[in-house]
């Protein structure tokens, strides 16, 4: 099956419908992962120490807004997608462009010599997210879902997971391979083991990447991934006079 790919619009491609894709982030804040999230009517963030991404019920809607505004606080800075526009007052200090593909050939098997990650791995992960950087994983992402990695000699060297989940879908994420042990195809079947899992309980995968990733793209359309969309990530900073920490820095985590 053969699905237009041309990104130039922006917007859905010509693939079937699932409008809650649209908005990934708060439908997993506001279904799944409602148990990760801190909220305040129309608007949602995970714990910091999990996934540092807010939503909004409605992007367009000044009342979303304000609640974001209560929920984090005054000059705090929030990553937020998707976005088009943002109201006076509210900071654009860094973002990108990511885009978004889907599970529509993809062949999902599981991969024995994987192993399951948990809450002891994490030092192990964070340095290797830190030495491949795939995108943003901190000390509780491992919380989101299952995550699968192969050892070699006892060290970790190869990751894939799940991220956000949602109402019948679930995001594939941290897929990083050691630079040692590239291009042996490790990472290419932790996704089709982590695919294999999500299928399992009825879920269909999909995941996010940098709009100018080209060659992680060109991996996920060979093994089964369709684009689907691109969407603009900001990281802002709210009205007001800092109050805490936050998040600093440009970004470009997808």
């Amino acid at each position: 099956m053969t699905h237009q790919t041309d990104l130039r619009g922006g917007g859905a491609l010509s693939l079937p419908a699932a409008p809650v894709l649209d908005n990934a982030v708060w439908a997993a804040l506001d279904g799944p992962h409602a148990h990760l999230a801190e909220r305040v009517g129309r608007a949602a963030r995970y714990q910091p120490d999990i996934y540092a991404y807010a939503a909004l019920a409605d992007p367009a809607d000044p009342a979303a807004w304000a609640d974001l505004h209560t929920l984090v606080g005054p000059g705090t800075t929030v990553r937020i997608k998707p976005v088009d526009q943002v109201p006076d007052g509210w900071e654009v200090i860094g973002g990108g462009e990511g885009v978004q593909l889907v599970d529509t050939a993809l062949r999902a098997e599981p991969a024995p010599e994987s192993v399951r990650l948990g809450p002891a791995d994490v030092p192990e992960i964070l340095d290797l997210v830190a030495r491949t950087r795939p995108g943003p994983f901190l000390k509780r992402t491992v919380e989101m879902g299952t995550y699968l990695g192969i050892r070699h000699e006892g060290r970790l060297i190869a990751l894939a997971g799940e991220r956000l989940r949602l109402p019948g879908w679930t995001e594939i994420s941290a897929v990083c391979t050691d630079p040692e042990h590239r291009g042996r195809g490790l990472a290419t079947r932790l996704v089709r083991a982590v695919a294999a899992g999500i299928r399992e309980r009825g879920d269909t995968p999909f995941l996010h990447a940098a709009a100018d990733n080209t060659p992680a793209i060109r991996l996920y359309e060979s093994i089964g991934f369709t684009l689907r969309r691109r969407s603009r990530i900001l990281q802002l900073r709210s009205p007001g006079q800092l109050h805490g920490s936050g998040t600093s820095g440009a970004t470009r985590a997808f």
